[in-house]
């Protein structure tokens, strides 16, 4: 008999089972995300995050041997989230200022949503990066290799002004991270007790001005046929 096409599959038992663990990793990572940033490695424990993410302590150690494994994977999912915006956003098939507007407003939100990802990470390279330190040297540096193709080639088109790609993302980075890393003091500074959305849209609209400063001025508008001059400028007179 053929199921019903407003029936839903039952899926097979190991995809059933994958959902329940993909939900607990999710929530294990968000909390341990929040618990290092706030503590660190050297000062988190297991317990910690356990009650962070309202899961018994055996249930870290099924998915995560180690705490140190944990921090690895919270520090390899922020990572990959990042470098997966960079591609989408960053590529030879969109123009110049959609892949830049794109790119710096996903890391505006990511800033504003994720605040304690980015700290952890900034304080994880402020302490050597030695936990990231594979991912640093092999993929992102491929990584950045491959948006320098795609500068070179919005380059080669016409598209931007000459710029170090490399340099340029660092800036960035730099730029938009500063959002949560430097958060306290920006805060500070406009006499609130935090960043607000205005003040996001704001850093977004000013890095955006800055950045696609690359870009190439606009074609000035076309000039009006000139007048005649001489005798036919005389005829064109009298015919009027």
């Amino acid at each position: 008999m053929s199921t019903p096409l407003s029936a839903t599959p039952r899926p097979p038992r190991s995809r059933r089972a994958s959902v329940p663990r993909q939900n607990n990793t999710r929530q294990i990572l968000d909390a341990a995300e929040k618990v290092f940033a706030a503590r660190g490695l050297s000062g988190t424990r297991v317990s910690d995050i356990a009650a962070a993410s309202n899961l018994p302590k055996a249930n870290i150690h099924y998915y995560f041997r180690t705490k140190e494994d944990l921090y690895r994977a919270t520090l390899q999912r922020l990572l990959e989230d990042w470098l997966g915006d960079a591609s989408k956003w960053l590529s030879a098939e969109r123009s110049p200022r959609e892949g830049l507007e794109g790119f710096i407003r996903s890391k505006m939100a990511f800033s504003r949503l994720r605040p304690e990802a980015s700290r952890l990470f900034a304080h994880e390279i402020l302490s050597g990066g030695h936990h990231v330190h594979g991912f640093l040297v092999d993929t992102l540096r491929r990584h950045v290799e491959r948006r320098r193709d795609v500068f070179a080639a919005w380059h080669a088109a016409g598209l931007i002004r000459a710029v170090d790609p490399t340099h340029f993302l660092f800036c960035l980075w730099a730029m938009t991270q500063a959002y949560a890393d430097m958060a306290v003091q920006m805060a500070a500074v406009l006499d609130r007790p935090g960043l607000a959305a205005g003040d996001f849209q704001a850093g977004f609209q000013t890095i955006v001005q800055l950045a696609t400063s690359i870009l190439p001025d606009p074609a000035p508008p076309s000039a009006p046929p000139a007048m005649p001059a001489g005798p036919a400028r005389r005829r064109a007179a009298g015919a009027a």
